[in-house]
């Protein structure tokens, strides 16, 4: 089969990609993490049975050893060996220890000469090592040379049965058959770690699939969830607490996409309404005027007059829309500096109480304290112009509207309060939502477009700030805005 240089590279970049995703995988860390737990302690098992069972078989071949020692040299003694070294009883005992144990015997007499070596290599010599010097003092010895591979032992020969040392048996015996016992032994705990190893990924690749398989379900739905929100991608798993906990978010989430859409779609129907109504009125007055003849220069005056206002209105809108998309944009377009709050609410109430006036609507700023703060003047204007402007719109004539102004070490507070119609409480969640109206009839009337709450708000958050309602029916209404001192940015 030919491939293309093109399609290799592809294949290549698959399986890297396929890797690198199975070896960062949650079943993969499962895998790991349960072949771990089970091969870990087989070895340290396999470990401390092995050497405990070297340690074991060389301490009973030192005591085996120490114990034929005694027996011999209780014999020698008996024999009077140190002194009649040609006995072929005694001799013979001593070859045939020496085979039997595969090792060396050696006679050392209180001159450190050697005067028996079943070897018959140093006889005659002189040997005066730490060991036979030990034992030349009654304490026998042993030692384990696990690097040349064998056990010696030494045994003092008293002299007729009395505590005097006349002699040293020294035995030496390789350790070949213990180590290669013990080989033996760790080729098959070796087979055992293998197989045990072999099982350990099955069954671990098995555990982890089922463990796996609730967060599959739960990532199969969270992508079906792109092919646009249905009552089906609710999640229901509860198989961990995890689950269950992702599952609630999960169905959080998508109830909050439905809201958004749904807001989405109520927006834009409303907004091609809003827009709609001074088009449509402006055209059944034009076409009122194209349908008579002769029509007086003062019903002329009249429909232009109220073109001219549905014109301003449709001007209003646009503009509110503008505002808003705007504010809808990230904070990075906020030009923020230094500015002082108290002679911003100043200038607007002055270009307010002139409106405020023709109603007899009386407008009192206090101020309990001078406040300087990071804010974008421009939309905190905006903002604050809409709170009073409201509270004028919906007062009653000859009522109030009272702005106060007042900080400490954290936070400057804005509240704005009237005496108006009030709100019901059950608007008052929605009356920052765009286009919303507590009374339509009432709202058109003196000109809302129903986005002036919707522009505040998003102003007022922008800041890092909060906004509140309080509000009774016929008791008027209460704003009340907190926004920081000093503008922190947001770490991304």
């Amino acid at each position: 089969m030919y491939i293309q240089s093109g399609e290799l590279v592809i294949i290549l970049g698959d399986k890297l990609v396929f890797r690198k995703r199975f070896l960062k995988s949650l079943r993969f860390r499962i895998i790991v993490m349960l072949v771990a737990v089970g091969i870990i302690p087989c070895l340290i098992l396999k470990a401390t049975i092995l050497s405990n069972y070297e340690k074991r078989a060389v301490s009973l071949k030192i005591s085996e050893l120490q114990n034929q020692s005694m027996i011999l040299c209780d014999q020698l003694d008996n024999a009077d060996y140190m002194e009649h070294m040609d006995s072929e009883v005694i001799n013979a005992e001593l070859l045939q220890f020496s085979n039997i144990y595969n090792g060396r015997v050696m006679i050392v007499d209180d001159h450190f000469q050697i005067i028996k070596d079943t070897y018959d290599a140093d006889q005659g010599k002189t040997l005066a090592s730490s060991d036979v010097i030990k034992c030349f003092r009654g304490k026998g010895t042993n030692r384990y040379d696990m690097k040349n591979r064998y056990i010696e032992v030494t045994s003092p020969i008293l002299q007729n049965n009395r505590r005097a040392v006349e002699g040293v048996m020294l035995v030496t015996v390789s350790i070949d058959a213990i180590l290669d016992s013990a080989e033996i032994l760790e080729g098959k705990a070796n087979l055992v770690a293998i197989t045990v190893f072999i099982l350990l990924i099955g069954i671990a690749v098995l555990i982890a699939a089922v463990l796996v398989r609730p967060f599959g379900r739960i990532s199969r739905a969270i992508e079906g969830v792109t092919e646009g929100y249905d009552e089906s991608c609710n999640l229901h798993e509860n198989a961990y607490t995890e689950t269950e906990l992702i599952s609630d978010a999960f169905n959080k989430m998508i109830g909050r996409q439905k809201v958004v859409d749904d807001s989405r779609q109520e927006f834009v129907s409303n907004v091609s309404h809003e827009l709609k109504t001074p088009l449509t009125s402006m055209k059944v007055l034009a076409d009122s005027l194209l349908a008579q003849e002769d029509v007086p220069v003062e019903y002329y005056k009249e429909f232009m007059g109220d073109i001219a206002e549905e014109i301003e209105r449709e001007n209003k809108i646009i503009n509110d829309l503008l505002s808003l998309v705007k504010m809808d944009k990230t904070a990075s377009g906020l030009n923020i500096k230094p500015e002082n709050i108290n002679e911003l609410l100043e200038r607007i109430l002055k270009r307010l109480r002139p409106i405020a006036a023709t109603r007899n609507i009386e407008v009192v700023f206090e101020s309990f304290r001078p406040v300087t703060a990071e804010v974008d003047e421009v939309k905190l204007s905006l903002a604050f112009s809409n709170l009073v402007e409201n509270a004028i719109k919906y007062n009653i004539d000859e009522g109030f509207v009272h702005v106060s102004l007042n900080a400490d070490h954290k936070y400057f507070y804005v509240k704005v309060v009237d005496s108006g119609i009030g709100i019901p409480e059950e608007a008052q969640d929605h009356i920052f939502e765009r286009f919303y109206r507590v009374d339509k009839s009432h709202s058109r009337k003196i000109g809302g477009t129903g986005l002036g709450l919707a522009i505040t708000r998003n102003a007022i958050v922008m800041h890092r700030g909060a906004i509140k309602v309080y509000s009774k029916p016929g008791e008027g209404t209460t704003f009340t805005v907190r926004i920081p001192l000093m503008y922190i940015t947001q770490k991304s």
